[in-house]
């Protein structure tokens, strides 16, 4: 199978065919508050950081979202703790605000379940890398989502994150392809996603009773929930680990 690669800069006809690719996100993953607000304005805003893949038969099977930031501004100049949140709101304020940006934030890299398993992801990274090239930045970085992590929600991601092969790659699937197109850990983002609902809307995502106070394990998730029966709450605060592309 053969790909082609194009931003929505380049054909923004493909806008709505993008927005409705098929993911298989987590419901509660893209209930993040600080995404539902700056992601869809990635596509409107910043057409030409955002890269589709079609099929042989021009169908959408993957994108990659990314954006440009100043990491390098006043009060900044470390990846933030709160991670994939915290790039985003700086993103559009810099854009906003007319801030002249740096570095370019990988947001997410997605296949459509059918197309999964054939290096896709890998092939998208690539693209990103070289869009950002292209565009006259010299470092990529990305704030990844460890793809096995959900199956040890448990271990603390800073043990986690340290593990690697013989072959001393990172013994993670997700973080071993970054790994593989150049990219080095530069820390932990132990808060970088925050999902703050009711019990109902966590019983509606996953199934689950929600019926006891204290951590939830939840499929998919990359840590505990913790669950407050009293307040009638529940959230969950998603570690990522920021990796940097020299470009």
């Amino acid at each position: 199978m053969t790909y082609k690669i194009t931003s929505l800069a380049e054909r923004p006809d493909r806008a709505r065919d993008v927005w409705e690719m098929a993911d298989s996100w987590p419901e509660f993953v893209i209930a993040d508050l600080v995404g539902s607000a700056c992601f869809p304005r990635i596509a409107a805003e910043l057409p030409a950081y955002v890269l589709f893949a079609e099929d042989e038969r021009g169908e959408v099977v993957a994108t990659a979202h990314s954006v440009p930031f100043a990491l390098h501004a006043p009060g900044r100049g470390s990846l933030p703790a709160s991670g994939w949140d915290q790039v985003l709101v700086w993103a559009f304020a810099d854009l906003r605000n007319g801030v002249r940006p740096d570095t370019v934030s990988a947001i997410a890299v997605t296949v459509t379940p059918e197309a999964q398993g054939h290096g896709l992801s890998a092939l998208m990274l690539t693209a990103m890398r070289d869009n950002a090239r292209a565009h006259g930045f010299t470092e990529v970085v990305a704030p990844v989502r460890p793809s096995a992590k959900h199956l040890e929600p448990r271990t603390p991601v800073e043990e986690y994150v340290r593990r690697v092969r013989p072959d001393g790659l990172p013994e993670d699937p997700w973080m071993r392809v970054h790994a593989r197109a150049g990219a080095t850990v530069e820390r932990v983002a132990p808060a970088s996603m925050t999902v703050s609902a009711s019990l109902d809307q966590w019983r509606h995502w996953t199934g689950l009773p929600f019926d006891t106070s204290g951590p939830v394990e939840v499929p998919r998730a990359l840590a505990p929930v913790h669950c407050d029966v009293e307040r009638d709450h529940a959230v969950y605060v998603e570690p990522n680990v920021w990796m940097c592309h020299p470009l």
